[in-house]
């Protein structure tokens, strides 16, 4: 965005552009009229005051305001034609008509205008790319990080994802909700790294967790299907610093018979709440590295268990949430702000989150960052608890 877009975008608002959450600063029509009402100032400033000095001069900045407040190319040059008339009839009334103050100010005003008129039309051609490019990256979100529909099997989802690049609107953290014939299953994870690279990483991974969500019944195998392609996409996409690249996930499965099954790959760990409970982080006794560390053979991560009841809610996220740091350095304190945002539907709780997030901030987050939150809803009556069945999970009996 242009500096005056900038400007005009803090002082006006933003507007809505032609890709859903993309700006353009604009002005009000009403500033229109700013280039006249300080060309009337500046006249009547010289007409009143008893100075011998003439301030013909100080018009030179009317044709400069007219390109700040219009998206008009031809909006400078007319507005300096008009300051061009009035130029003339103050030197006329200052008897300075063919003084060197007057010709300097007259031409000022024309190079004025005509910067104002190539500023204008570069501006505008700016404007036009970032849209374009907004478009795009509009675009490549919707197919790489599908939306997520309010109800998904026996879960009620909801997510909300910020890119660290405002334009970009996309960037390395992932995620995804399927349901299958082996439940409801879901993944969120980061990329290590951002750009072009992270975005193609990101790509591969949730392409193998599409397909893997539904072929494997069990969910450590998932994360091994998650590992090979990897590997694979790692090696086909050959670029500086790709033997340092990783993945951190978290998968989690909800199946019809409210258990729930969790498998951790050096992620930040889900937050469950509970009504008439405090929030709990579902640590697991086990971890393991994230996806890209070890060989693929090796990835075996342990699958966690724990029974979920109606109205549960589990908030997946990832590392841009919980690392953003106020102007103290301090950071965000997610799972004890959870009691006091978690309220209303999951789309309004991640909503509220966010709105939090971005106030302890300060400012535009600096990491990408990412929130799922899965509800457990189930159509139909649940089964009995199965005897023998443990809660596999640090913290619980």
């Amino acid at each position: 965005m242009s500096a005056t877009g900038w400007i005009r975008e803090r002082l006006a608002g933003p507007v809505p552009g032609a890709v859903p959450g993309a700006v353009t600063g604009t002005w009000p029509k009403t500033a229109l009229a700013l280039p006249f009402i300080g060309m009337v100032l500046v006249v009547s400033l010289d007409y009143f005051s008893n100075s011998s000095v003439t301030v013909e001069p100080a018009l030179t900045a009317v044709p400069a305001l007219a390109a700040v407040v219009s998206r008009r190319t031809w909006y400078p040059l007319v507005i300096g034609l008009f300051t061009e008339l009035a130029a003339f009839v103050m030197a006329i009334y200052n008897s300075v008509l063919g003084q060197s103050v007057h010709s300097a100010t007259v031409f000022a005003i024309a190079l004025v205008a005509g910067i104002g008129w190539v500023s204008a039309t570069l501006r505008l051609r700016q404007e036009k790319a970032l849209a374009d490019a907004q478009l795009v990256a509009e675009i490549a979100r919707r197919v790489l990080l599908r939306s997520v529909p309010d109800r998904v099997g026996s879960v009620r989802a909801a997510v909300h994802y910020a890119a660290a690049a405002a334009h970009a609107r996309i960037g390395g953290d992932l995620y995804e909700v399927v349901n299958t014939r082996h439940g409801v299953r879901a993944v969120v994870g980061d990329v290590r790294g951002k750009g072009l690279n992270a975005v193609e990483t990101a790509a591969a991974v949730l392409g193998a967790f599409r397909e893997a969500a539904h072929q494997e019944p069990e969910l450590a195998k998932v994360a091994g299907w998650l590992a090979v392609s990897l590997d694979r996409a790692l090696h086909e996409n050959d670029h500086p610093g790709v033997e340092e690249e990783f993945v951190t996930l978290v998968l989690i499965g909800v199946g019809a018979d409210g258990i729930a099954e969790i498998v951790n790959c050096g992620h930040p760990a889900p937050l469950l709440m509970r009504s008439g409970e405090p929030v709990r982080a579902l640590e697991l006794a086990e971890t393991v590295p994230p996806l890209g560390v070890l060989d693929p053979a090796d990835v075996r991560p342990p699958v966690h268990r724990v029974r979920v009841q109606p109205g549960d809610r589990v908030l997946l996220f990832t590392d841009g949430v919980i690392e953003a740091r106020d102007h103290r350095g301090a950071f965000y304190p997610l799972a004890e702000r959870l009691s006091q945002v978690a309220t209303g539907s999951p789309v309004e709780v991640l909503g509220r989150i966010h709105d939090d997030v971005v106030r302890h901030v300060g400012r535009q987050l600096g990491d990408d960052a990412a929130m799922l939150l899965l509800q457990y809803e189930p159509t139909t009556h649940r089964l009995p608890h199965q005897p023998g069945l443990t809660e596999q999970l640090q913290g619980q009996g």
